[in-house]
């Protein structure tokens, strides 16, 4: 069995008891669509922003492949700022974690073709435990940029492997990596799922499930903009790494293709280039 889908409908995203079901039990979900054509070009005029790009780093593998990141501790008012505050990806993270949530970061995951490198097996939470975050009430949105696929280095997760709780987390070369072992003990029980995503959908995942994501042989590239967000109440206040709770001002999904905003990211804060050398930051 695969991962349960749900589509948009008219801009909007209605979580029913079937999708918090799938959620609680499987640990994620599917979004088919959630951002349409004209909203993802938006998106990509922002994300090519030479303004924008200058903040990316790598995160070298164990063969020396580099995926890239950038990351971003507040959403801002450009173009992905709205995608992140936006009543369909905000309001849905709300409603599968049970309670108000805030922006904890986003980041931008490029693989570029044919160099762009592997994530090891992780779990989000496995570092964000270290940041302070008591409860595991935390999530991810990934949202494809670009087709992701097997080729090119799409995500691939342990269904339902959230239950297992927080795994032990090690450093592999220069990223944070599950406890090898233990994750091979996992395989043996829980689906090995390779989510493939056309440009546009977006998978929506608890901060337990463990996911991995292998180098891109392609010759296209594999962009991805991935949303997380932590439970109000689970704040642990300021953080070296992460500022702690600040409202989040939600906006109508209409926003995001109304938004003419390109290129002023004032109030982001990108990390610093002594925090892009921490291993805790990958997906």
């Amino acid at each position: 069995m695969g991962i349960a889908e749900y589509e948009i409908k008219d801009n909007s995203l209605k979580v029913t008891d079937d999708a918090r079901r799938h959620f609680d039990e499987d640990g994620c979900i599917i979004v088919r669509g959630l951002l349409s054509d004209s909203e993802l070009q938006k998106v990509h005029g922002t994300v090519e922003n030479p303004e924008l790009v200058k903040h990316q780093y790598g995160r070298p593998d164990k063969k020396g492949k580099e995926p890239k990141l950038v990351l971003w501790q507040h959403p801002g008012n450009d173009v992905t700022g709205m995608v992140a505050r936006s009543r369909k990806v905000a309001e849905t993270c709300q409603q599968l974690l049970g309670g108000e949530v805030y922006h904890y970061h986003t980041k931008l995951i490029t693989k570029e073709p044919y160099i762009g490198g592997t994530f090891e097996w992780h779990q989000d939470y496995g570092y964000w435990y270290k940041y302070g975050c008591l409860f595991p009430d935390m999530m991810t949105v990934f949202v494809a940029l670009d087709d992701c696929n097997k080729e090119n280095g799409c995500l691939q997760v342990l269904k339902g492997s959230h239950k297992c709780g927080r795994i032990d987390h090690l450093i592999v070369a220069e990223q944070t990596g599950a406890d090898v072992e233990r994750v091979q003990e996992i395989e043996k029980v829980c689906d090995l799922i390779h989510v493939e995503l056309k440009a546009g959908d977006a998978l929506f995942f608890h901060c337990n499930v463990l996911h991995t994501s292998s180098d891109n042989t392609s010759g296209n590239q594999r962009r991805a903009l991935v949303i997380a967000y932590n439970r109000a109440s689970n704040d642990p206040g300021p953080h070296e790494k992460h500022p702690g709770y600040t409202p989040l001002h939600t906006v109508e999904n209409s926003a995001i293709a109304s938004c003419e905003n390109f290129s002023d990211f004032s109030g982001k804060d990108f990390w610093a280039n002594s925090l892009k050398r921490d291993t805790t930051c990958q997906n």
